[in-house]
Formats: C-alpha cells, sequence, structure tokens
C-alpha cells in the first residue's frame, strides 16, 4: 500500500481520523512500468478503509510499481483477477530465505532465515503440511466446536456484563475468546495465555527487530518444553499438538523442529488474527448503526455480513512472493527475483467485481474475496474463523442490545499498517 510520496512511520498507537468516503533491479517491462511508485506499507486513517495514500493504486490495476522500507522496488498486486491468477502460479514462491524475498519491515526482515510452517514454505514440504493439518480444521470438525465455541464466548461476556460498563472490549472478550479456541484446539494450556499473547504482540508488532526476534526465541522455547511433557505422557491428550507428538513426531515423519514451527504459527495465527476481525469488526458495525439494526432485525444475514466484513476489512494486507521464474501476465513480465506483493485491502475494493467497494453491503456476493489469501496457502483456519466471528458477534450484540463505543472514534487507537490491522483498544459501554 502506498502513498504517493512517503511513508507513514507507524506508531504503537494511531488514532482515528475518518476517511472521507532506488529501483536496483532490471527495469520493469509492460504497462505498469510507467507508474511512479509509491510506498507500501502505510497506515490506515480509518481502521476499515485502506490508507488513503493507496488510492492512486486502485486506478492502476491489475498491478503497480511499490517502494518498500528499505528502498525496494516490487510489484503490487491490485486487481481481483489477477491476484487469484498469480496467488495460484507455482512460480512464485512463498519461502522466505530466499536473500531475494521481500521483507515490508525490519522487524519482517529480521527473520530472513527462518521458514515458518504453512506459510513459509513450498511445495512438495507444504503439501504434506497441510494434509496433517486439514482434519483438525474441516468444516464437520468446526461444527463439532461451535458448542464449545458458544460456551467460550458466553462465558465471556457473563463475566464483562457481571464487571459492568464501560468495558475495555479487546482485552475483556476479542482476545480472550479466540485465544481459549486455539489454546483448547491445540492443547495449550490457558493457563499460559499471558505469556503468549505477549510473546506474539512482540512477534509481530514489537518495536525492534531484536525484540521480535526474542518473542520467537522465547515461543519456541516454551512449545518445545511443552512437546517434551507431552512425549513423556504414555497417551496422547485431544489436541492437535498430542497428536503430532505421539504421531508424526514418534513415527519420524516430523522432527522436533517442524512441530514446534507448526505449533507456533497455529498458536499466533490462530488468536491474533481473530482476535483482530471481532474488535474491528465490532467497531465496524458500531459505526454504521443503519446495517446494524438491519443485521439485529434479521440474524439470518450474519454469515453473509462475515463474508463483507472479511472482504471490506482485509485485516492481513500485504501477502509476500518472490518470483522463481519469469512470469507474463496482464501485458506485464515479472522478471526471475522479483517481489511481489498482494494489497488484499485494494484487491477486494475492485470496483469491477464489488460495486461501490467502500459500502457494507452484505447483499453483494462477497464470498470470493481473497482476505484468506487463495490458491494453495489459502488460510486452513477460515472454517473455523468464521464460526468464531459467527457465534462472537451473535452474541455480542443480542445481549447488549444497548452496545456502543464509549469514545469519540477519533480517541480510539488502532494498529499501524506494518502489521495485522484491528483495534488496540475498544472502549465500549451498554
Amino acid at each position: 500500500m502506498t502513498e504517493p510520496t512517503e511513508l507513514t512511520r507507524p506508531t504503537e498507537r494511531t488514532h482515528l481520523t475518518e476517511r472521507t468516503d532506488r529501483t536496483d533491479r532490471a527495469e520493469a517491462t509492460g504497462p505498469a512500468a510507467a507508474a511512479e511508485p509509491v510506498a507500501f506499507p502505510q497506515d490506515r486513517s480509518c481502521p476499515y478503509h485502506p490508507p488513503t495514500g493507496y488510492d492512486p493504486l486502485r486506478e492502476r490495476r491489475p498491478l503497480a510499481r511499490v517502494t518498500l522500507f528499505d528502498g525496494r522496488p516490487v510489484w503490487l498486486v491490485t486487481g481481483h483477477g489477477t491476484a487469484r491468477t498469480l496467488l495460484s502460479d507455482p512460480r512464485l514462491s512463498t519461502d522466505r530465505t530466499r536473500p531475494e524475498f521481500p521483507a515490508t519491515s525490519p522487524r519482517f526482515a529480521a527473520f530472513r532465515d527462518r521458514k515458518p510452517a504453512l506459510l513459509g514454505v513450498d511445495d512438495p514440504e507444504h503439501r504434506t503440511q497441510r494434509r496433517m493439518m486439514i482434519p483438525s480444521f474441516t468444516l464437520k470438525r468446526v461444527a463439532d466446536l461451535r458448542p464449545e465455541i458458544q460456551r467460550i464466548v458466553d462465558e465471556r461476556l457473563d463475566a464483562m456484563i457481571a464487571r459492568g460498563a464501560p468495558a475495555e472490549l479487546v482485552s475483556s472478550f476479542a482476545l480472550p475468546v479466540p485465544s481459549m479456541v486455539i489454546c483448547a484446539l491445540l492443547g495449550v494450556p490457558y493457563a499460559d495465555h499471558e505469556f503468549f499473547e505477549e510473546q506474539s504482540r512482540r512477534l509481530l508488532r514489537g518495536p525492534t527487530a531484536a525484540d521480535t526476534r526474542g518473542a520467537r526465541d522465547r515461543l519456541e522455547a516454551y512449545i518445545g518444553e511443552l512437546i517434551d511433557r507431552k512425549r513423556e505422557q504414555p497417551e496422547p491428550g485431544e489436541g492437535i499438538l498430542d497428536d503430532l507428538v505421539h504421531h508424526q513426531l514418534r513415527e519420524g515423519t516430523l522432527d522436533r523442529a517442524e512441530v514446534v514451527a507448526l505449533a507456533i504459527i497455529l498458536l499466533v495465527a490462530g488468536h491474533e488474527t481473530t482476535a483482530n476481525m471481532i474488535s474491528l469488526g465490532t467497531y465496524t458495525l458500531l459505526r454504521h448503526p443503519e446495517r446494524l439494526a438491519e443485521l439485529r432485525a434479521d440474524p439470518a444475514l450474519l454469515p453473509d455480513a462475515v463474508e463483507e466484513l472479511m472482504r471490506m476489512l482485509s485485516i492481513a494486507d500485504g501477502l509476500l512472493r518472490t518470483a522463481t521464474e519469469d512470469i507474463e501476465v496482464d501485458g506485464t513480465t515479472i522478471r526471475a527475483g522479483d517481489g511481489v506483493v498482494f494489497s488484499t485491502s485494494v484487491i477486494n475494493r475492485d470496483d469491477s467485481v464489488y460495486p461501490e467497494p467502500d459500502a457494507l453491503d452484505w447483499h453483494r456476493p462477497a464470498r470470493h474475496h481473497i482476505a484468506f489469501g487463495f490458491g494453495i496457502h489459502q488460510c486452513l483456519g477460515q472454517n473455523l474463523a468464521r464460526a468464531e466471528m459467527e457465534i462472537a458477534l451473535s452474541a455480542l450484540f443480542e445481549r447488549l442490545p444497548g452496545l456502543r463505543l464509549a469514545a469519540p472514534p477519533e480517541e480510539i487507537p488502532f494498529k499501524p499498517g506494518d502489521t495485522i490491522q484491528g483495534m488496540l483498544e475498544l472502549p465500549v459501554t451498554w
């Protein structure tokens, strides 16, 4: 994402102002080559709209040139159809240990020597890892989990209501719900949630690269010790991690480091992304009272509302790849070694696919958005995320019909543009 001139410096507390609706490589070729590069990523000025600096990119579909924090030029994919084509192309690699792989921040660059499981590996390694995980995230498995998710949601709402208004929704509801769910699914003790939530925060938003690496090291040590304890148990527990330890690890299909990597990506992604969707989804609905009233009048609209919120919010904004061969697409040549970034917030606002894309409208078909990515790396936990969103938002607005913001919108802090988007805090009352 981009600003026409310079990159907005991300800060720990970005405040809301409602939006009114050195090229080092060989020269680029094709129609996109003439566009003046802009900076990526940038902070949003409104948490549910792309940065205003990305507006020129929405006029340069389907590809544009942008510059990263270190001045490196990369391709930014902005067109919906082109995104789906390229995300399915095996000539684009997600292996972050490749020297030419793009980094969107110093924090990200600190992990060039690490391959995160699933997200940071290509086939056939990716296929092997994903095949092991799929049974735990099927529609049937998620359907079986719904009563437990409902119990957790009700329990957190009971506690929040008992403490009384006002409340801070992120810490009291939006974060604990997915944390408890993923702990139960993985077999990680929820008693340790403050530790892993803090390390996840540092991993995704640490102020320095050293701080981020330290968080990763602490998470690896924690998961490693947990794995060792589970290995000593004569019988496995019910969590995914227990299954990996007592089957894949013992049978030699995975080694200890691979089990650690899988557990970390599931633990961090499993609570961070959904927590941000719950908090930012709540904020967005409260800022669209006419839509919220419609939803309350007809709860059957909720699944479509969740899809539209996924499209509109696009919290994971900036999927990264590198080209392993030359790729011809839409009259442009992406050269081998070029970095390619997919701006989900811009792609999901493609007006050739979504008329009036800046409007919140769940009467449009939005399910083919790419908020969960696309192709072989499409989010493994998307069924679980949808279920958590539906249950959390339904219960929240049903039990608290008078829910409203407890602070002016411009005073409510949200996250900077170089991480997963969401609310830092969300003060509410009822």
